[in-house]
C-alpha cells in the first residue's frame, strides 16, 4: 500500500522495446502512484551503459525527478563498473558507487565502495569441494565517517545432497546459521539463527527464523 492520501494498490507495469537502434534497448516502468522511469541501454560483448531519468513519489513535492548513470566494462573475468543518481531538485549526488570484480574458478573477489565512497567493502569466496558445495568466504568492511571497520568470515558445506548448512560470525560478536533442506529440487525450507555475544545485558536472546521457497 502507498503512503500518499487515499487508498491505492502499487500496480507495476512494465515495457520494454528491443533493438530501437543496433546495440540499444529502452525500458519504461510505472509503478502507481509512487514512481516511473524511462531507460535506455547499450550493450555491447564488452562494455554495458544505462541512461535512466525517473520521478519519485515524495510526500511534501509530489514527485522528484532522478537521473541516473551507471556503466560497465570488463569480461568474464574482470570487470570495472561505475553507477551515479543525481537528485534534479536539489543538484546534488544522491547516490556515488563503483566496484572491481574478479571471477575465476578458484576465486570470486570483489572491491566495492557504497554511499558515495563513504563505506568500502572487499569481499573473496573460494569454492572448496563443488561435489559437497564446501566454500569459505570473508568480507572487510570499513566506515570512513564512523572511523570503523569490521570482519566477517562464513562457510558453507552440504551434510547431505538436499542439506545445504551455512554459518557466518563477525567481530561484533554475531553468529549466524542456516539450515536449508530441499524437498524433490522444487521446495525448500530454511531455518535461521543469529546470536549476539556482545549484547548489553546478561542473557543472550537468539533469533531465529523459518522461510519457505517454491523454485518454478
Amino acid at each position: 500500500m502507498s503512503t500518499s492520501p487515499g487508498i491505492y494498490f502499487d500496480l507495476g507495469k512494465k515495457a520494454k522495446v528491443n533493438e530501437i537502434l543496433p546495440g540499444f534497448r529502452s525500458l519504461f516502468k510505472c509503478t502507481i502512484p509512487d514512481s516511473g522511469k524511462v531507460e535506455l541501454q547499450h550493450l555491447t560483448n564488452y562494455t554495458g551503459i544505462t541512461g535512466c531519468i525517473g520521478l519519485e513519489g515524495n510526500l511534501e513535492r509530489g514527485y522528484d525527478p532522478v537521473l541516473n548513470l551507471s556503466g560497465l566494462v570488463g569480461t568474464n573475468i574482470l570487470s570495472l563498473g561505475a553507477n551515479v543518481a543525481l537528485d534534479i531538485p536539489t543538484r546534488t549526488f544522491s547516490n556515488l558507487n563503483a566496484g572491481l570484480s574478479l571471477n575465476t574458478p578458484f576465486l570470486v573477489a570483489s572491491l566495492t565502495t557504497h554511499d558515495s565512497f563513504d563505506i568500502l567493502k572487499a569481499s573473496c569466496y573460494h569454492e572448496v569441494n563443488p561435489l559437497s558445495k564446501t566454500a569459505i568466504a570473508a568480507e572487510l568492511k570499513h566506515s570512513l565517517s564512523m572511523g570503523e571497520t569490521s570482519a566477517t568470515i562464513g562457510a558453507q558445506h552440504a551434510v547431505l545432497p538436499e542439506t545445504l548448512v551455512k554459518a557466518r560470525f563477525d567481530t561484533f560478536g554475531k553468529a549466524g546459521a542456516v539450515i536449508q533442506q530441499g524437498f524433490w529440487e522444487r521446495f525448500y525450507v530454511s531455518m535461521a539463527g543469529e546470536v549476539d555475544f556482545k549484547t548489553t545485558d546478561n542473557n543472550l536472546h537468539p533469533k531465529v527464523g523459518v522461510s519457505v521457497a517454491l523454485k518454478p
